[in-house]
């Protein structure tokens, strides 16, 4: 099997477009909004608040939760879920820092 796409970038590179997927759905950036209004939710909350059903809100928490985005804690039968801190600085890090990296220079195309 060949090598993928992904490792032909560097670590630095594929971080960031990895915690950009967390952004590349309107679901995922409204699970995220809600987080950051309620600072927890379970999936159930999401269902009465999103126009989507619940196993496709699932599917984007358990991706958001792969990104690392969010964390999620079990609290008997269902999942709690919020913002993982750690990596959320660490992302607001990481997109800052790369866009301001930009200079504007008038006329440059």
């Amino acid at each position: 099997m060949g090598v993928t796409k992904s490792a032909l970038f560097n670590k630095r590179q594929n971080k960031i477009a990895n915690l950009a997927m967390a952004f590349d759905h309107p679901a995922r950036v409204a699970i995220i909004e809600y987080l950051l209004r309620n600072e927890t939710c379970i999936c159930n909350d999401l269902v009465n608040e999103l126009p989507l059903s619940q196993s496709t809100i699932t599917q984007h928490l358990k991706e958001l939760k792969r990104i690392g985005i969010i964390k999620g804690e079990i609290e008997g039968p269902k999942v709690n879920y919020c913002i993982d801190e750690k990596v959320w600085e660490e992302a607001k890090d990481i997109f800052v820092n790369l866009f301001t990296q930009y200079v504007s220079k008038k006329d440059c195309c």
